[in-house]
């Protein structure tokens, strides 16, 4: 018998992609990107995340009786259990809006919706860094922080569907995400040089050598190494996994994350726990996103 194909759709508030694996978290073909534009009316952007899926399947020659159905990771808040997109800041027009339902209603197949950092951090643990390991946990660094708990391959959502959504803990004098964000990486370089910029900004400075944008780096890595020390010590991960834009500067963070993380966790896993990057790249949210329907206990439902 044919392998069953899977739809994942990564959608963020600046953009969606999307593609197609098979049951071994093979990429089938090529996937598809395109802008969200996310203050666009709700019809907008649906039809978006519609037509990507439609693209993927017509482009890659995907016969739909294979198809077993539709993964979404979302940025949130969501509501899991219902398919729906709360109060999201990052695509305020799809306020309580029902995704799940919708997309189901179009494709007439099973859908399964979840935040989009535990979507990557899923795909990681079944088919890239996190492969073989059974307690996982993941950071996604971009435009906000999100983290992610993956226990026995499946996500740990907590009692309200909220687990790891840490981006309002207190840090400083602000939030969390104030300092660890690409919006973080601004405010540092900020204080240092009294100019704007943006992360990318700061990484392509860095790359040139530039010592303040090498400063605002290890700056930034002293700051996650608080949350990662909160987390390892409080489950105990066999691995943590980092993912999102700004992983991409690791090698200009890892040096001073790693020495004041390792001061500040407990002896043994001071010396095991890992702290690597997503090995799926670009691909990685929406595998992720497809991976909900390898789970037979995913919130998923056909209307």
């Amino acid at each position: 018998m044919e392998k069953e194909i899977i739809i994942g759709v990564d959608l963020g508030g600046t953009k969606i992609m999307t593609g197609a694996i098979d049951q071994q978290g093979n990429v089938i073909g090529t996937p598809v990107k395109v802008a969200t534009e996310g203050t666009r009316p709700k019809e907008v952007i649906l039809d978006k995340i519609m037509a990507s899926i439609r693209q993927v399947i017509r482009d890659n020659d995907l016969d739909p009786a294979r198809l077993r159905g539709i993964g979404v990771g979302s940025t949130g808040p969501l509501d899991s259990d219902k398919g729906l997109i709360l109060e999201c800041p990052q695509l305020p027009t799809l306020h309580f809006f029902p995704l799940r339902d919708a997309l189901s209603r179009e494709f007439g197949l099973p859908v399964a919706l979840n935040n989009d950092a535990n979507c990557l951090i899923l795909g990681e643990a079944r088919f890239g860094a996190g492969r073989g390991k059974q307690r996982i946990a993941g950071f996604t660094l971009g435009t906000g922080i999100g983290c992610a708990l993956v226990f026995d391959g499946k996500i740990w959502n907590g009692a309200t569907g909220t687990a790891g959504e840490i981006w309002c803990s207190p840090y400083g004098e602000g939030s969390i995400e104030d300092s660890i964000s690409g919006h973080g990486v601004t405010a540092i370089y900020r204080g240092f040089s009294q100019n704007e910029a943006t992360s990318l900004e700061v990484f392509k400075l860095a790359e040139q050598g530039d010592p303040l944008a090498l400063a605002t780096w290890e700056a930034f890595g002293e700051a996650l190494a608080v949350p990662l020390a909160w987390t390892i010590n409080l489950i105990d991960p066999e691995v943590v996994i980092l993912g999102g834009s700004i992983a991409g500067a690791y090698r200009y963070f890892s040096a001073a994350m790693e020495r004041e993380l390792r001061q500040n966790i407990c002896p043994v896993p001071a010396e095991r726990t890992r702290v690597v990057c997503s090995t799926l790249g670009d691909h990685a949210g929406f595998v992720g996103a497809a991976c909900l329907m390898l789970d037979n206990k995913s919130r998923e439902t056909m209307q």
